[in-house]
């Protein structure tokens, strides 16, 4: 397997010699048809009818309580933190091997990331993982979870359905419930993938969604806050909004709150994107089996989804023989026009999380210096 039969058959798959991006909005739906109705009505900021209906439909497809529109995905996931009670010298439990926004929101909130390893399986959170480090590091106390040198308070778990591939979240769930930690899902990746027939961003008290442009549908900037209960979703939407109380005319608001909510012009985008995601996940599946195809009996290993998942294949990736293979691929192919990406650089290689608690990352570090993600733009296949 090399560069050039590898840029050869994507292009091949997307009948073009001209450049290939990673992964390109596609609109051919009612966008243009919402987004003018949203102009010709003057609505284009924070109120409007398409942010209820976006909210609602989000419901109506992930069987989440309540859904609360955000200006984008770190607004959801910090908005969703807060919730879950994480709060100033807290732990956070996540991956290293994520996007930079998961621990950026921990961060804001004055808390703390850990970083546990991820599982070969999903590329996602290890439940093994996460439980032999709590063995390691914490107690249970009447105050909760609390880590034994430092005494901080584990609040919460967030893993990250990396690609769009959900976590082992049955496996994960058993091991919070045995420390009494919430768990948060950094569904950002996997909007119309499913465990166990199940949405995920369900499974947690809060789950949050990106709808960043390079995402499976997207309203330009915006998030989203899957809550588990209803009273949980109507205080996210307060806080979330101002925490402004209802009146005819007065300003009264009686927490402080935060300004996250989704213009009704990027609502309207996503009001048309949600009416394509099913034949989006289709397509996106499709492609995923032809690379599939493409890698079977040669030192390259597709990444397919795990056996008791769904998924959407948000982005294509393989696993490469080692570093120099990685490496070789991703200059060659971006050279001919080609984009592709290597998987994020782990977060504890960043200076702002040098000094974050960590347990054994070898698992993430095999995949950092492997991965390679693959154009995954849908294809007009079906």
């Amino acid at each position: 397997m090399t560069p050039l039969k590898i840029n050869d058959f994507v292009r091949e798959l997307y009948a073009t010699n001209d450049f290939i991006p990673l992964h390109a909005p596609t609109f051919q739906g009612n966008e243009k048809a919402y987004v003018t109705q949203t102009i010709d009505s003057t609505f284009v900021s924070s109120v409007g009818k398409f942010v209820d209906e976006f909210e609602t439909k989000m419901e109506e497809l992930t069987g989440s309580a309540k859904a609360v529109a955000t200006v984008n995905g770190t607004a959801a996931l910090h908005a969703a933190l807060y919730m879950a009670g994480v709060r100033a010298g807290d732990l956070v439990i996540t991956q290293a091997l994520t996007f930079v926004a998961t621990c950026n929101a921990v961060h804001h909130m004055g808390a703390e990331a850990v970083f546990v390893d991820v599982s070969p399986k999903s590329l996602g959170l290890c439940p093994k993982a996460l439980d032999e480090f709590l063995q390691e590091h914490a107690i249970q106390t009447e105050q909760g979870c609390i880590h034994k040198q430092t005494k901080q308070r584990f609040q919460a778990v967030v893993p990250m359905h990396t690609f769009g591939h959900p976590v082992e979240l049955d496996e994960l769930m058993q091991v919070c419930s045995k420390w009494n930690i919430t768990i948060v899902e950094d569904a950002a990746e996997s909007l119309g993938s499913y465990y166990k027939g199940v949405h995920t961003g369900t499974f947690g008290e809060f789950g949050a969604v990106s709808f960043n442009g390079n995402k499976i549908i997207t309203t330009g900037g915006g998030g989203i806050v899957l809550c588990k209960s209803a009273e949980a979703g109507a205080h996210t939407k307060h806080i979330t909004t101002t925490a402004k109380v209802p009146h005819p005319f007065e300003f009264y608001h009686d927490e402080a709150g935060f300004n996250y909510r989704m213009p009704n012009l990027n609502a309207a985008l996503g009001c048309a994107q949600l009416e394509r995601l099913e034949l989006f996940v289709k397509q996106k599946r499709l492609l995923a089996n032809k690379y599939c195809g493409f890698f079977a009996n040669s030192d390259f290993k597709f990444v397919v989804e795990p056996e008791y998942a769904q998924s959407n294949y948000w982005l294509n990736a393989v696993i490469c023989p080692d570093k120099e293979a990685r490496d070789r691929l991703l200059k060659e192919t971006n050279a001919a026009g080609v984009m592709t990406r290597p998987i994020w650089q782990l977060m504890h290689r960043l200076p702002m999380f040098e000094s974050a608690l960590r347990g054994d990352l070898s698992n993430s570090e095999y995949i950092e210096s492997r991965l390679v993600n693959l154009p995954s733009t849908p294809l007009e296949l079906i």
